[in-house]
């Protein structure tokens, strides 16, 4: 008889990732992970080919001293307040492990990052949706979502796959209306591309409130999405706990030497961030008049992020599974999102000029026939 995994295990849904690949098409233009538009920086590259050609038998350094003084130093955070992960991914998953149990609850929005509603069944925990209005996180809801067996709020900021966010007065009366004993975490995946000034710095909220905890990676704007890094700035307590119940060499050392080498190259993310954005007003413009132009119906919601989310009417022929397969047979691959409780759209990534000009050229097309 096989043994047996624990109780909620076989209720997870697996996490399916962006398509890859197209068969049949001669060029494939990945918008469907929501990976930089520009690459990575040349200096990180540089440094990640020098470890690997000399420092491939040396274990990493596990307290990965050099990249938490760097993001101290670009961030002017307390290096001994931030924690390093195999990507932001397993950050989240180590605090869900280590806060969150058996017979607890964890609150995420509606159309939150799938992984938080992973994470927690696979500890046991009931997941706890508070409703969005217009796809944005709602305060109130997510307050009155909270009960006596809530041990964490999880919320991403901005929100993916929406792109939406909540200004950082919201974020601070969301902490304030918690108990003092639910664990607030925020993830910040997409903070490089932000403009808006409301959007503030949560970092402050970890310094002004017990139990915050700020989540970052380097896989969006720097363009490390290959080398799984991600960062956590938290209460030192927090930061102490989650050292002790990490693998011992839980960032490679390629991983290291790289994040190190893009942290110095801010100008490459300045200018990701402006391009990136201004690519995402363009495409945004041009699908809508596309819209209007053939009476197509499209609605997008408003992005901060590196990507859109485009509703696509609910009409055959020109529904979002139509139009996904469509532009994948042309090459071009986005995120249809499901999931997420959001069956008419598709997450579609802001790539380089030319994948973002065959994604028009194809969805001209698709809603012209």
């Amino acid at each position: 008889m096989p043994v047996k995994p624990l109780s909620g295990v076989l209720d997870i849904a697996p996490y399916v990732p962006g398509a890859a690949g197209a068969p049949g098409a001669q060029k494939v233009y990945k918008l469907s992970a929501n990976e930089s538009a520009l690459g990575a920086s040349p200096k990180a590259g540089a440094a990640y080919r020098g470890l690997a050609m000399d420092g491939l038998h040396l274990y990493p350094d596990g307290s990965a001293n050099a990249l938490r003084e760097a993001i101290g130093a670009a961030h002017q955070l307390d290096p001994a307040r931030i924690f390093c992960g195999a990507g932001s991914d397993e950050i989240l998953q180590l605090l869900m492990h280590t806060y969150v149990g058996r017979g607890d609850n964890i609150v995420q929005t509606r159309h939150g990052f799938l992984m938080y509603s992973i994470f927690a069944t696979g500890a046991g925990a009931e997941v706890r949706y508070a409703p969005e209005k217009e796809l944005t996180a709602d305060v109130d809801a997510l307050l009155e979502a909270v009960n006596e067996k809530t041990k964490a709020v999880f919320l991403a900021n901005p929100n993916n796959p929406t792109g939406t966010y909540i200004p950082y007065q919201e974020l601070e009366r969301l902490r304030q209306g918690l108990r003092d004993d639910i664990l607030l975490v925020i993830d910040a995946a997409y903070a490089e591309y932000i403009e808006q000034e409301d959007y503030g710095d949560p970092a402050r909220l970890v310094h002004d409130s017990d139990n915050t905890i700020m989540t970052r990676t380097f896989s969006k704007a720097y363009g490390l999405g290959a080398l799984r890094l991600g960062w956590a700035y938290g209460p030192a307590d927090m930061i102490e706990v989650l050292n002790r119940v990490r693998t011992p060499f839980n960032v490679n050392a390629a991983a290291l030497a790289a994040g190190v080498a893009a942290l110095e190259d801010q100008t490459f993310i300045w200018k990701n961030r402006a391009f990136t954005n201004a690519e995402r007003a363009r495409v945004s413009e041009a699908i809508t008049g596309l819209s209007n132009a053939f009476d197509a119906g499209l609605k997008i919601t408003p992005s901060i992020g590196n990507f859109l989310l485009v509703h696509f009417p609910d009409v055959p022929g020109k529904n979002a599974d139509t139009i996904y397969k469509a532009l994948a047979e042309g090459g071009v691959l986005v995120r249809p999102v499901g999931a997420y409780q959001l069956p008419h759209a598709l997450r579609i990534t802001i790539g380089d000029v030319q994948a973002n000009n065959r994604l028009l050229d194809l969805l001209k097309a698709c809603i012209a026939a």
